[in-house]
């Protein structure tokens, strides 16, 4: 029988504060050299939204935000502030459901997430009136790193973009996958026999968003400063399906 897979994750030390128009993908390789992370082809690179939204100047000052009357009414109802509400407005296309505690909302890019990832936690450009956004275009983004990195190492790497997610029926988050090249995001398993040959009718598995939250793991969620993680060991296929192939369609969402 042969041995079972074995993942190995690497947080990558010294990559320091991102600013807007850094070389994101330079600074990951020179991180990478300075800790003695060597590649292998098929090693896969995960990296917070966080920094790559930094580097793309996502952040937005809300000084200078003036609420529409909608953002006032929402921020009224939900005890929120409304400038950040007009913001979150501005990054979604419809608004799902809306209490205290979040804004559920379908992200102009798809997501259906809290607030459409606007976020005050470790940002600190501009202090607490300023908020972050998610990146533009995960997916190419999560390519153009690829890009960088694949021709610094002279490897065939996949690249994720992870941020931590909320999901129906269960708490707390999770990591999950906004942005992902060089991987299949997705792996339709159906056709395939189980362990008794029954042949698989609906799995599909998520396969970036697994990397992601193992990533997420290493990283962690507070002041760890851990954004980017080398994940090496785990047979890649060469398809490569980026991470907008997880987004389930509405017609298909139960949860809408």
């Amino acid at each position: 029988m042969a041995a079972p897979p074995r993942l190995s994750l690497s947080g990558v030390p010294g990559i320091p504060l991102i600013a807007p128009g850094d070389d994101l993908g330079a600074i990951i390789a020179a991180a990478m050299g300075r800790a003695g992370l060597a590649c292998v082809d098929g090693d896969i690179i995960v990296v917070a939204q966080k920094v790559v939204s930094k580097a793309q100047g996502r952040f937005v000052d809300l000084t200078t935000v003036e609420p529409s009357a909608r953002a006032r009414a929402i921020a009224a109802d939900t005890d929120r502030d409304p400038r950040l509400v007009e913001v979150i407005l501005s990054e979604s296309v419809n608004i799902l459901r809306s209490d205290k505690r979040a804004l559920v909302v379908e992200h102009r890019d798809g997501f259906v997430m809290a607030n459409a990832g606007v976020d005050r936690s470790n940002v600190r450009a501009g202090g607490d009136e300023t908020v972050l956004l998610l990146p533009r275009d995960s997916d190419g983004a999560a390519a153009a790193l690829r890009a960088t990195l694949e021709a610094h190492f002279g490897k065939t790497l996949g690249v994720v973009i992870n941020d931590s997610f909320g999901r129906p029926w269960r708490r707390g988050t999770t990591g999950v996958a906004l942005g992902a090249a060089g991987i299949p995001a997705l792996e339709d398993l159906r056709g395939r026999p189980d362990l008794f040959g029954r042949v698989l009718e609906v799995s599909e598995a998520a396969f970036a968003d697994e990397i992601a939250a193992a990533a997420s793991l290493v990283m962690g969620q507070a002041d760890e400063a851990c954004p980017v993680v080398l994940l090496s060991g785990f047979p890649v296929q060469t398809q490569n399906l980026p991470a907008r192939t997880l987004l389930r369609p509405p017609a298909d969402d139960l949860f809408r």
